[in-house]
């Protein structure tokens, strides 16, 4: 898309008056920063402000002295020349001091300069000017994040929402800035409310994410030492050595848990995962059956009761079940698939080979997708439909290719990341100054 930044009218943006260009805010929502290594493109966000300019008029009367100085100054940032930009920009905030927008602009050249105190010099100044002007408190707020300086940062990113609470940017800045204040809870509400605004953003999911870790941490780190041996410390225990991949830990855990608490809704359901994962198939359906004897109507109990049920080959009663679970829960992820296999073992043929195909137009696990198309092929065979079954199984031949390349892409980039842990020196970095 063109730019184009001849004069125009001033145009109201939130109560902002803005020269030469219409600022699309919607934009700015890529802005994000890692918090070990912060590296922000001021210029692509400088270009960002312009990129909804419409068809402007030129009104040279409406122009401050020096707007061509501007003008060229504003090419010069879209061509990445800091440089000759900010020559421009402060050429033309000596011609028109009380330009706002050229002190603004020369904030962000400085800042991608790494000037810091001089983008926060520039930045204030254009807040001393238009204290509204959208976006100044936010650049603001970074140039003192990136100098570690992280109270005044809070300060100037928390006017920004003030003013302009729904721009998500400065929600996530927010969130980015108490996060390193060590204030997690702060931040997370933060970043839920940027989330809000901008659900899809993934800098701001990353973000979010982070802080709810934190959360989540320092919330069990205070569990374990106010009751070392509730059932409850077990039971976290348990979850993490499921989320590792430690299935007999697990079970340990949980059995512990069961222990203190051999009532409690829930425990005999995440126990019988894990005996299932461990191949225990028979002990699985126990805890099951417990769960179910504790809750009656625990839907997802009795769904992994009929996903058993069809493993072992017992069709009806599995699919029996599952249906069951499905009426008290619709939409259980990945029902249509265990459904399709009861089908086809009772020789359903038709009916299975339609849960399949739901299965692969669904949000289902993509390991459960791969398998539907070989389930498909199979199935396709006895149906007489040579045809399908030949693309079904080519389809999953390709899957599990992709699959396997992926899985190798992973390891070489687990492997890479382990040998740069090795090479890097073991002493650890400065605490910054948080002000």
């Amino acid at each position: 898309m063109g730019l184009d930044c001849r004069p125009q009218r001033e145009v109201v943006i939130d109560s902002s008056f803005v020269w030469f260009c219409e600022i699309d805010w919607s934009m700015w929502k890529f802005l994000a920063v890692g918090l070990a290594n912060v590296r922000i493109s001021m210029v692509s966000a400088f270009l960002c402000l312009f990129l909804s300019c419409g068809s402007p008029q030129f009104f040279a009367q409406d122009m401050p002295e020096g707007s061509e100085t501007f003008r060229h100054a504003s090419e010069a940032m879209r061509r990445g020349d800091l440089n000759a930009a900010g020559e421009g920009f402060a050429a033309t905030t000596k011609a028109s001091p009380a330009f706002a927008e050229a002190h603004f602009n020369l904030g962000l050249v400085r800042e991608e300069q790494g000037r810091f105190e001089e983008a926060i010099g520039s930045l204030q100044k254009a807040l001393s000017l238009k204290p509204h002007l959208h976006g100044a408190n936010l650049f603001l707020g970074v140039a003192y994040y990136r100098m570690n300086r992280f109270t005044p940062a809070l300060a100037a990113v928390n006017k920004e929402t003030v003013t302009y609470p729904k721009d998500a940017s400065a929600w996530m800045w927010l969130g980015v800035i108490q996060l390193a204040r060590d204030r997690p809870e702060d931040a997370a509400a933060a970043l839920d409310q940027a989330a809000k605004l901008a659900p899809d953003n993934v800098d701001i999911l990353y973000h979010r994410g982070q802080a709810h870790l934190l959360v989540s941490k320092n919330s069990y780190g205070k569990m374990f030492k106010t009751d070392p041996k509730s059932w409850r410390v077990h039971q976290v225990l348990a979850q993490a050595n499921s989320e590792a991949d430690r299935p007999l830990d697990a079970i340990a855990e949980y059995q512990a848990a069961i222990k203190l608490a051999p009532q409690q809704p829930g425990l005999h359901e995440e126990l019988a995962s894990e005996y299932s994962k461990a191949g225990k198939s028979e002990e699985a359906e126990a805890e099951l059956r417990q769960e179910l004897d504790i809750d009656p109507h625990s839907a997802v109990a009795l769904y992994k009761l009929g996903i058993l049920q069809v493993q072992a080959g017992e069709a009806r009663k599995g699919k029996a079940a599952i249906e069951t679970a499905l009426q008290e829960r619709p939409g259980l992820k990945n029902s249509t698939y265990y459904l399709g296999r009861a089908e086809m073992s009772l020789g359903n043929n038709d009916v299975a080979a339609e849960r399949f195909k739901q299965t692969i137009s669904l949000d289902s696990d993509p390991e459960l997708i791969e398998q539907s198309w070989y389930q498909l092929a199979i199935v396709y065979r006895k149906l007489h439909r040579n045809d399908e079954a030949q693309k079904a199984l080519a389809t999953f031949e390709k899957l599990k290719d992709e699959n396997a390349e992926r899985q190798q892409q992973r390891l070489q980039k687990n492997r890479e990341a382990q040998d740069q842990i090795r090479a890097s020196p073991s002493n650890p970095p400065k605490e910054p100054d948080k002000d």
